[in-house]
């Protein structure tokens, strides 16, 4: 039965997340307060290692998902919910695309969803914000090791001008370094 629900709860996912993998958070919360399956501190620990392995932040995080909650089948079922939306609408799109690409309604329905996507996305960083840099929540107290760390990041990669063009796997490192070093 866990199977059956991992994979109806990551396939509405994937059904509603239009707008990239950060999209997918919200419902990932909705899923841990409904299910339990994680915490939203897991979760946290989820965005930091799909943010820093090869691959879609939405698939990392299904498949971190699903092989927490019930080991390497939950984490391939749970992938499979979160990419078969796709796949069908990639198949429908590609059918219907070609006699449709200059409709006006069609051309409307694109230009629509990115404001959704970009809501989807600011909500995701938001969540994500409180959780990093506050302990419970927004009215807890905050956490001064983050704010430092995310100050001294943004310092780096947008005012130094020699930084600003190293790789980001780099930056991944040096966060990683800092995280040992502070035990964050």
């Amino acid at each position: 039965m866990i199977y059956i629900k991992l994979f109806w709860e990551f396939f509405q996912t994937g059904l509603f997340a239009v707008g990239g993998g950060m999209a997918t958070l919200p419902f990932l919360y909705s899923i841990s307060d409904r299910t339990g399956w994680f915490t939203h501190q897991q979760l946290a620990d989820m965005i930091a290692v799909s943010e820093s392995t090869p691959g879609a932040i939405g698939v990392n995080m299904a498949t971190y998902s699903g092989y927490i909650t019930a080991g390497i089948p939950g984490a391939i079922i749970s992938t499979s919910g979160l990419i078969t939306p796709s796949i069908i609408v990639i198949l429908l799109v590609v059918a219907f695309l070609n006699a449709f690409h200059e409709n006006r309604y069609v051309m409307g329905a694109f230009y629509g969803l990115r404001p959704a996507s970009s809501a989807m996305i600011t909500a995701a960083g938001l969540i994500l914000a409180r959780v990093v840099f506050f302990f419970g929540g927004f009215t807890g107290s905050v956490n001064i090791k983050a704010v430092i760390l995310a100050v001294v990041l943004l310092a780096f990669t947008h005012a130094i001008a020699f930084t600003k063009k190293l790789h980001p796997v780099i930056w991944i490192a040096f966060s990683a370094i800092v995280g040992i070093v502070f035990k964050y």
